[in-house]
């Protein structure tokens, strides 16, 4: 089932208007759209290794943009979108994040780009705090650009042999995805009982 997911992935992220498309997603992910930039920047290291640092760098500058507007959103149109997110299953997340905004600032930003929790959750909520735009666009670059610049690394040293691997144990990687989703789910539903 995930091989010929994986396989059409690798043929899209190869596809010309493919750094377009990881732009787009890299932008609208952390502004308002869910899906995360790695699923597309990771094929496109593996289809194209030597352009890795070339996407890791598209993806960081179009996530950063994407950051830049995820702010405005939280410092200008709270009010409209408070009610849908307090209501939502990333209100306990909010909360806590604009809590540490307060206390941490640039180094929070600057860890939230690095973690699998929605970007959009903390560019969001760093404008609702009003965190300074400098910190927030610095770490915003260092966060979102060491994660993207380590995934670029990290294929670039494993090369056509970690595409080959992950080719041979796709559907098992795929697997465990599905059961850590469902089990990080649980969790957050037992925790916020």
């Amino acid at each position: 089932m995930f091989l010929k997911l994986y396989d059409r992935v690798i043929a899209l992220s190869a596809h010309r208007r493919a750094p377009a498309f990881l732009a787009t997603l890299s932008f609208t992910e952390s502004s308002f759209f869910p899906v995360p930039p790695d699923v597309m920047l990771i094929p496109m290291c593996l289809a194209r290794p030597a352009k890795g640092w070339a996407y890791a760098a598209l993806c960081t500058l179009f996530s950063v943009l994407g950051g830049m507007a995820g702010y405005l959103i939280g410092k200008l149109a709270f009010g409209w979108i408070e009610p849908w997110l307090m209501a939502s299953s990333y209100a306990d997340i909010f909360t806590s994040a604009v809590a540490a905004f307060e206390t941490w600032g640039f180094w929070y930003i600057l860890l939230a780009g690095f973690t699998p929790i929605p970007y959009k959750i903390f560019t969001i909520s760093a404008g609702v705090v009003g965190m300074p735009v400098l910190a927030f666009i610095a770490g915003s670059v260092v966060g979102r650009g060491g994660r993207f610049f380590l995934v670029a690394a990290l294929i670039r040293l494993g090369g056509e042999s970690l595409a080959a691997r992950m080719r041979k144990y796709i559907d098992l990687i795929g697997w465990i995805m599905i059961v850590l989703a469902a089990v990080i789910f649980v969790i957050m539903k037992i925790n916020h009982q």
